[in-house]
């Protein structure tokens, strides 16, 4: 019965071009247009996309692997939902609440940097240590991380895996060389805040 469901929404082409544009949307809050945020905003892109592809359009990743090895994989295994065999649908339920989660961060976080610092003239900005910016010092990159996250708790396949692997040390190697350039600018006043919080997750790191 499972199999059935999972197979019945398959070739939803407008549902992958929607999926895309819904959450491409959370790169606008992040100045993707920069050099220094291409390559990670365009792997969040590719993940989307492949996300997208691969839950409503076709399971390349099964069809790939069955092709190379002759080998029909079960339904959570690089396809399918993934958690579907220890907890049913609760795995697509947790995926969500953790995505819409992460989305709340990315829009909390720009709304606090973007009006103290981004929307300030040259040198009038000001360090941002309230809000959501009280307990990590990047809530829009965890964000990215638990939007993500929680798509491959709904439907991890090999291309995801490896896409999210590739997201995480981009946006950590972004986070820290924007950390040096904001101790240039605010000196000893972003040192002490450093110290009292994390980078990513309150308390932990």
């Amino acid at each position: 019965m499972v199999t059935e469901n999972v197979w019945s929404h398959f070739g939803m082409w407008w549902v992958v071009g929607l999926w895309i544009i819904i959450y491409g949307v959370f790169l606008l809050f992040v100045p993707f247009y920069k050099k220094s945020q291409i390559k990670p905003a365009g792997v969040y892109t590719a993940f989307i996309v492949a996300f997208a592809l691969e839950m409503f359009g076709v399971p390349f990743s099964m069809f790939a692997i069955g092709w190379l090895f002759g080998v029909t994989l079960p339904e959570g295994v690089l396809w399918g939902h993934t958690l579907v065999q220890y907890i049913g649908f609760w795995g697509m339920y947790l995926g969500i609440l953790i995505s819409l989660t992460g989305a709340a961060l990315v829009v909390s976080g720009w709304n606090q940097i973007h009006k103290n610092y981004w929307s300030k003239e040259e040198g009038k900005g000001k360090l941002v240590t309230t809000g959501i910016y009280r307990y990590i010092r990047h809530p829009q990159y965890t964000g990215f991380f638990m939007i993500t996250l929680g798509m491959m708790l709904e439907w991890a396949t090999l291309p995801l895996i490896i896409l999210y692997s590739l997201l995480l040390v981009l946006y950590y190697k972004l986070a820290k060389k924007e950390e040096l350039d904001i101790e240039k600018e605010f000196g000893s006043e972003y040192l002490e805040y450093k110290k009292k919080t994390k980078m990513f997750i309150p308390y932990i790191i």
